[in-house]
């Protein structure tokens, strides 16, 4: 691992990255909570910056694919010509549902962090803050709960359009909102690559906790549940910052990127380690879409079709052109008729 942490001053460090794999993400995290514990100040590059594998890739939008190749993806669609279309989203699927992205400046999440008096934004989702203030999150949880306040957008039922089709190879999705599953997306063509909220557990002794009762302890009473086993905090069964990704991930992406035929990447900055590298393991030749308000990760190469704009607004007219606008709305009132 390409990792170099330098000693500034007694009272702080400095992280410089020069990787984007997971195993430095996990170091550095571990390297802020320790600077947290021990009340020194913390300076890293890595969570808000390009990774620097990708500096070198950046695209000018003069260099993008015209419209006629966003009409040939829509023709393979509608002619069944892709048949394991492999999805990866990000927070910016979430967005129009109301619930903010993590990076936009001035919108998102870590811009809007100053009423939880955090040490640093990312503190939110760090277990060793969580263990000892838990309220933040518990705040957090209580707004972003999956069917409390938010419904899906017209990209989750996009999601589930292709899995009715039998199209869907898989959805990765970095989000933790659950929505697509309430879009209906089936369990079986999802990967929650961040965790969930449909489970919990105590972050001590791992013992499961029943997640009805933790959902009514965070919600209803406005506290974090205690384990009774340890008597440990509780949380839902989301991965934070120094936490290992779900085994489901490492089960199946390797499969997935390997027998897919079509990528298409959604809302999603293309900065956290491993998700962000998926794009780039599928072969070379199969046809990359991605629906974004910037161009990001590697993005541009001969097979990639960029669509700019909003996902919600790029999905309709992708669905206008293959012909399944209409089951795309039926889904939308679908999932928003629900109580």
């Amino acid at each position: 691992m390409n990792f170099r942490t330098l000693a500034t001053s007694s009272t702080s460090f400095l992280c410089t990255c020069a990787s984007n794999n997971v195993a430095f993400i996990n170091t550095c995290t571990s390297l802020r909570s320790f600077c947290w514990q021990n009340k020194l100040r913390f300076y890293c590059k890595h969570s808000r910056s390009t990774p620097t594998t990708q500096l070198y890739q950046a695209r000018d939008a003069s260099s993008l694919p015209e419209k006629t190749r966003i009409e040939t993806i829509a023709e393979s669609l509608r002619s069944n010509a892709f048949k394991k279309v492999l999805v990866v989203s990000g927070a910016g699927v979430s967005v129009s549902a109301g619930i903010p992205d993590f990076r936009s400046p001035g919108s998102g999440l870590y811009d809007n962090l100053h009423k939880y008096d955090l040490p640093y934004p990312e503190a939110i989702f760090d277990v060793d803050f969580y263990n000892q203030n838990p309220q933040p999150f518990v705040t957090l949880a209580k707004e972003i709960w999956p069917g409390v306040n938010y419904r899906p957008t017209l990209t989750h039922c996009f999601f589930s359009v292709l899995d009715k089709k039998g199209i869907l190879r898989r959805v990765y999705t970095q989000n933790i909102d659950g929505l697509e599953a309430v879009a209906g997306v089936t369990e079986e063509k999802l990967v929650e690559c961040h965790g969930h909220f449909r489970s919990s557990a105590c972050i001590k002794c791992r013992t499961p906790f029943d997640a009805e009762l933790c959902q009514s302890t965070m919600i209803e009473q406005g506290e974090a549940p205690k384990c009774n086993s340890c008597g440990g905090s509780v949380k839902p069964d989301i991965v934070f910052f120094g936490e290992v990704m779900p085994s489901r991930f490492s089960d199946l992406v390797h499969y997935d990127v390997a027998s897919s035929d079509l990528v298409i990447v959604l809302g999603s900055s293309l900065m956290v380690a491993p998700v962000c590298n998926i794009p780039d393991w599928v072969k070379s030749n199969v046809p990359r879409l991605l629906m974004n308000r910037d161009l990001v990760g590697t993005f541009g190469k001969v097979n990639d079709v960029f669509m700019e704009g909003d996902c919600d607004d790029s999905v309709r007219e992708l669905c206008r052109l293959v012909g399944w606008e209409d089951e795309l709305d039926a889904i939308y009132a679908s999932t928003h008729s629900q109580p």
